[in-house]
């Protein structure tokens, strides 16, 4: 019996991955208590790029201002 695994590959499913990981990192920024602009809050939202969310995921455990976590 063969397991049909393409929903894992899927649109929809690395939507769901890189939503989970934003919200990951707002809440970090949370209790942390790092505020910052709506622009930061709508940036984190918006992003799609796991690979870029998990930057932003490692930084928002050390930065101090959450526009830290755009630069490079």
């Amino acid at each position: 019996m063969s397991l049909d695994l393409s929903f894992f590959r899927s649109e929809s499913s690395q939507r769901l991955r890189a939503e989970g990981v934003c919200g990951s990192i707002l809440r970090v920024l949370d209790r942390r208590g790092v505020a910052g602009p709506a622009e930061a809050h709508a940036r984190i939202t918006a992003g799609t790029d796991l690979d870029t969310l998990h930057t932003w995921l490692n930084r928002s455990l050390v930065v101090t201002d959450v526009r830290d976590l755009f630069h490079d």
